[in-house]
């Protein structure tokens, strides 16, 4: 599934070619890229269409499209166009009006006739070959505010700060409410956030697999700041010392940063930017899909289990586990 550099990738190519083009008209070519909506593709294309495409949003792995009237009847934005991605989740945007745009790819779940104010056109196709994305058109609402004692609290106050990356409103889409700020956001409240991370029992890896709390990390990025900061993953949450944490915060954001300069990682043809090319982190990656192969620190097979149902590498002379004697 793309996470936080694959996604970011997307939306800067997103925002560089539609920020402020009017979405003109809307071919939906799956119902089910639309499955929210009660009306289907029609309730998708006559809510979407005539509206201004202000911006594109992100926070953590989850993006959407800030919308306003194209007639200027209201700047405020009020609704937003959700991109849930999926497990293959693409984008491909093509200059030009629909009838110069290639055929529809055979997995294109949905094409958008966009307008430039300059009368350029241009055609955005939503390719999804495993269907789990979808789009979905729902309200902004507040940033919440954090809730110290568990995680972003829908009723707090809003915070007053941009949302995500790519916005200057304190405005997230509603289904986005209970998702915490990414690794990445400068608007992050790092003592807080690693305050959450050091409590419960459950293993580090499922804490900073939480969305709630620290948005953005995911299976791929999790294994490898895990490795950098020499901590196994299923050392419980509250044996994790205050440096340590800030150790696995500042190696979530090193490759996180690093993935995103090369365009984040790819391991098929199923994740692509919008001008169909692929990233190439993945020959950068120290752990995740290394199994059998010999860390680059100590020469020590690398190994893999599932856990918490998800697929984790780590190595087991760098990354021992704790013993409850001693936390690091």
């Amino acid at each position: 599934m793309p996470e936080l550099p694959e996604v970011e990738t997307v939306r800067v190519g997103l925002e560089r070619l539609i920020a402020g083009a009017v979405i003109a008209d809307v071919d939906i070519r799956r119902d089910s890229c639309v499955r929210l909506l009660p009306g289907g593709p029609q309730e998708f294309r006559a809510t979407v269409t005539g509206q201004r495409i202000v911006e594109a949003a992100r926070r953590g792995k989850f993006m959407w499209l800030t919308l306003v009237p194209a007639d200027g009847a209201d700047d405020i934005p009020r609704e937003a166009l959700s991109v849930h991605l999926g497990m293959s989740g693409q984008f491909r945007v093509h200059e030009g009006p629909w009838v110069d745009a290639p055929e529809p790819h055979s997995h294109c779940r949905a094409r958008i006739s966009l307008r430039r104010d300059d009368g350029a056109q241009l055609t955005a196709d939503f390719l999804d070959q495993r269907t789990f994305g979808y789009l979905h058109v729902e309200p902004l609402v507040p940033t919440p505010g954090l809730d110290t004692d568990t995680r972003p609290n829908r009723e707090a106050s809003d915070d007053a700060v941009p949302a995500g990356a790519g916005t200057t409103w304190s405005l997230l889409p509603a289904s986005v409410a209970h998702i915490g700020r990414d690794a990445l956001d400068p608007n992050l409240d790092a003592v807080v956030a690693l305050g959450l991370w050091r409590r419960g029992s459950r293993g580090i890896k499922q804490v900073l697999l939480d969305q709630t709390l620290v948005s953005g990390i995911g299976n791929i990025y999790a294994d490898e700041a895990l490795w950098a900061a020499r901590v196994h993953p299923e050392r419980p949450a509250h044996a994790v010392t205050r440096a340590t944490s800030q150790e696995l915060l500042t190696a979530a954001r090193h490759v996180m940063t690093s993935a995103l300069a090369q365009g984040g990682t790819s391991f098929d043809a199923l994740y692509v930017n919008v001008n169909g090319e692929s990233g190439y982190f993945s020959r950068s990656l120290e752990a995740y899909g290394r199994e059998g192969e010999p860390c680059s620190r100590c020469g020590t097979a690398l190994l893999r289990q599932s856990i918490g149902g998800r697929s984790t590498h780590w190595c087991p002379r760098c990354q021992r586990r704790w013993s409850g004697r001693r936390a690091r």
